[in-house]
Parts: C-alpha cells; structure tokens; sequence
C-alpha cells in the first residue's frame, strides 16, 4: 500500500472528527480553485465573444480588405479605380503561395466590387447626410440579410438601376421612415445638385451606432451614375479572407500583387485592411485583452493563496501526527509526499467543478441569452460568448502548474519540525 497516498486520503475525506478545523479548511481552498477557475473562464469567454461580435460587424460593413484609391480630385475626394476582370484576378489569386505553410485552400474567399457617395436624405420635415452604397450582382449580402429587421435587400445590380434603398433602425427613426415610403435624396456633383426617388424596401439593424447612423445601401449601377464614372470604375474592392488571424499576410500579399500599381486613368491602388480602415474601434477591442490578463493574474494568484493557505493550516492542524510519523522512522519526504497528495486531490477535484460551472454558465448564457446589455451603449444586446478551447485549456494548464508550483513550495515547511517539539504541539 503507498502510505503517504493512505494518509493523504483519510486527511482529505475528513473522517477524523477530533480536528474540526479540517473540514472548513477542505472547503474553502476547494471553493477558491472552483471560483477562480470558473470566473477566468467566464471571462475569457465572455471577452473572446464581444471582440468577434463586434469585429465581425465592422468587418461585414467594410470587409477584411480593400483595394482602393490613393489619389485625390482637386476636391479633395478619393478617385475611383478601374475594377476590371483582370485585375480582380489578381486580387483574387494575390495569397495562392499562402496555403504551402500548412493551409488546404486559398484564404481569399471572396472579391466584390463597390462604388460609394455622399448624399442626403430628406423627408418633409427632416434630413439627414448619409454615406449611400452601391453594391452589384457579385455582393456577399450574407450579413446584411442576418440583421434584416423588416422588408428585404436591394436589387443589387450593375447593369440597371433598382432604385430600391436599405436603411438603418436608426435612420427610419430619425427620418420617420418605413418600409414601402418613397424618399427623395440629393447628391452634391462638381457643379449642380443631383435628386433622386428611391424606394425604402428594407429596414437592417447592427446595433453599431457608428454605422447603422451612416450607411444605406443600393445598387451599384446608381452611385456610378451619380458620380459619372464608367461600367469599370468603382470606388474598389472589397476582399474577404478565411482566416482573420492571417489578415496582415493576406495584405502584405494584396499589396504586393496590385499595391502602388497606376491603372490607365492615372489612379494608385491603395490596400487597407480592416484594423487600419477602423483603427479605433480596434485599438478599442485590443484593450480588453489588458483586462483579461489582469482577471486571469488576480483569480490565479487568489487560487494559489487559498490553496497554500489551505493546506498550511491543514499541516499546522496536523503538526502531531507529523511528529508522530517522524518519530516512527517516517522522511521529510514522505511526509511531504503525504500533503502534496493531499493538495493534488484538492487541486484536481476544484479544477474538475470549477470548469464544469464555468462551462455551464458559458453555454447557458450562449444558448438562452440570459444576461443582457444596452445595445446603444455595448453594440449587442446580451453578453456574447465564444468558446476558444486553446486559451481554456491554457488556463487550466497555467492553474495546474502555479497550483504545483505553491504545493511543493508548501510542503517543504515540514522540514524544519523536531519530533519531540511538535508531538507536544498544543
């Protein structure tokens, strides 16, 4: 039989009633580990899941990204670029060398074409200045469609005009909008004013304030039109990738490819990914991973505390059987061997509960929505979560091997006893 395993066993069950003070001990450092753990869990969830919600709703607006323009009119607004098929081509293929450091397919998934104005919309008793749209019959309406509150997408086209237009819950709140009204808007050209009648047939909701009050959607046949450019002029591409983790390598392959390259009207290619298109918004979400870390420094080091102080008054209780079992022949090791088992099991059984409630809370909240949130204030409506198994699974390994590190730490205090002194230990 392995007699510090025995010892350990009868010390963690608590079957000796003579020391009170065991069984409180037991609980309360298990309490810690199963409370650390499930809160850093929560907390890497519940971060990981706001900065995707949200990423991926500026990302559905302006996609991973763009090719455009880096030259200027004499008004200071951007050029358009001319979009044709070759050049689409190559944009499409810019990354193929990508998938020979280890992926099956190209992480390009997607090119579209896009054209965009500035015009204002106007009503009987109000207006409002918007960023109009234009989107063809390439157009990856996929996030569009999932925040579709009322009516339906455009007619997106490049060969004829829809006059269909997409608005936000917010711009059909501030202008009085609903889906079916008619609505005139207004387009500011290099020497007169241009109207047009557009048809609301559709009303989207992101809850990204600093979209929905900014951008309406249409065709792209129209905003060509408004702004006189050709069938192969456009504002630029729109790129979507796989894998956002390989955002700056697709870029730096874009670029490569097309960037600083001049088309035959004199314009430059430009290409910008989406952390440099919104680079506040995620500077914004980078500081939550300050916060993270500081959760997951605070919950480990208040795990360790309330293990080292468990099993300290653990041996403090048991200071006389120590002497005891020194007095009998027993090594400094094998007593300690006897209180790291001991916190072994702790350790484990805490680390075993404290997942299974933090991955309860997680998926409950991710199932029924439970907890909700201002949207006018969080972008979303209840807390988001996303299961990143590597980071869990990190964070146990982090717990485990911190918890270890403070046991064996603890344990070598039972070295410097004398039998005869702590036999008589009151």
């Amino acid at each position: 039989m392995n007699f510090p395993l025995f010892i350990a066993r009868r010390i963690y069950s608590g079957r000796d009633s003579s020391h009170a003070v065991s069984q409180p001990a037991i609980r309360i450092a298990l309490a810690g580990i199963v409370v650390g753990l499930a809160v850093m869990i929560v907390s890497i969830c519940v971060v990981m899941g706001f900065k995707h919600e949200v990423a991926s709703k500026v990302i559905g607006f302006g996609s991973h990204i763009q090719v455009i323009s880096l030259t200027q009119d004499q008004y200071m607004q951007r050029m358009p670029v001319l979009t044709t098929d070759s050049l689409e081509q190559a944009v499409r293929h810019a990354a193929d060398e990508l998938p020979l450091i280890g992926m099956a397919a190209s992480p390009i998934s997607h090119v579209q074409r896009y054209a965009v104005k500035m015009g204002m919309l106007k009503t009987n008793d109000d207006f409002l200045g918007l960023q109009f749209k234009g989107a063809g019959e390439d157009y990856d309406s996929t996030f569009f469609a999932a925040y579709t509150t009322e009516g339906r997408l455009p007619r997106f086209s490049s060969s004829e005009a829809s006059n269909d237009l997409m608005i936000s819950r917010r711009t059909a709140n501030d202008l009085g909008l609903n889906v079916g009204d008619r609505v005139f808007a207004y387009f500011v050209g290099n020497d007169d004013m241009r109207a047009r009648r557009f048809n609301v047939c559709g009303i989207y909701e992101t809850n990204l304030s600093e979209y929905d009050r900014s951008v309406v959607l249409t065709d792209i046949y129209t905003i060509r039109r408004l702004n006189g450019w050709d069938a192969n002029q456009s504002s630029g591409f729109e790129v979507q990738i796989t894998d956002f983790d390989l955002l700056d390598a697709v870029t730096d392959c874009i670029h490569q490819k097309v960037g600083r390259t001049i088309d035959d009207a004199g314009c430059t290619y430009g290409v910008f990914n989406i952390r440099e298109l919104a680079p506040n918004i995620f500077s914004w979400l980078g500081v939550l991973d300050v916060n993270v870390i500081m959760i997951l420094v605070l919950m480990i080091c208040v795990a360790s505390f309330t293990v080292a102080s468990g099993l300290l008054i653990i041996m403090l209780e048991r200071i006389q059987m120590i002497g005891v079992l020194k007095a009998l022949g027993a090594t400094n090791n094998a007593v300690r061997r006897v209180f790291v088992n001991f916190a072994i099991m702790l350790v484990g059984r805490g680390m075993v509960w404290g997942n299974i409630i933090g991955l309860t809370i997680c998926w409950l909240q991710s199932r029924f929505h439970i907890i909700g949130l201002d949207a006018s204030v969080y972008y979303i409506d209840s807390v988001p979560i996303r299961f990143n198994w590597i980071l869990i699974i990190a964070v146990n390994i982090i717990t485990l091997v911190i918890s270890s590190v403070v046991i064996f730490g603890s344990s070598y205090l039972m070295g410097i006893s004398r039998p005869a002194r702590t036999m008589h230990f009151e």
